[in-house]
């Protein structure tokens, strides 16, 4: 996946906006999203369950045993975070809802624990 970059003036708008996450945390969720799509058969709507995982997919992929870390470290610290992501971009119309979409779609979808230490392949590293 080709690296993504916000034009000059955007990660102000968004920083207006919403100060909790890291310009990172907005490009690896547009990520995300592409990453979703292309698993699909075709491109569609993709709900915020579906989003969510996808995040939590591309970290384990991108990023290993660090994934928990770095998303962390961009101020996503739950699957909900994410929501408030998305939800930034859609506000500042960077991204598109449809009216049944809500930030409700990504409340406890996964837990950071689960997902990031407990469900890890640890073995899976060392055989």
């Amino acid at each position: 996946m080709p690296e993504l970059a916000f034009r000059d003036g955007i990660m102000d708008r968004i920083r207006m906006r919403e100060q909790r996450f890291d310009e990172r945390a907005y490009l690896f969720v547009l990520g995300a999203l592409e990453y979703c799509q292309q698993r699909l058969p075709e491109r569609r709507h993709i709900s915020g369950r579906e989003l969510a995982l996808a995040c939590r997919d591309l970290a384990l992929d991108r990023f290993g045993v660090l994934a928990r870390l770095v998303l962390e470290s961009w101020g996503i610290q739950t699957s909900s975070d994410i929501g408030d992501v998305v939800f930034t971009l859609v506000e500042l119309e960077l991204l598109m809802s449809q009216p049944t979409d809500s930030r409700d779609e990504f409340a406890e979808v996964f837990d950071f624990d689960q997902a990031f230490e407990r469900d890890y392949p640890w073995c899976a590293q060392f055989v």
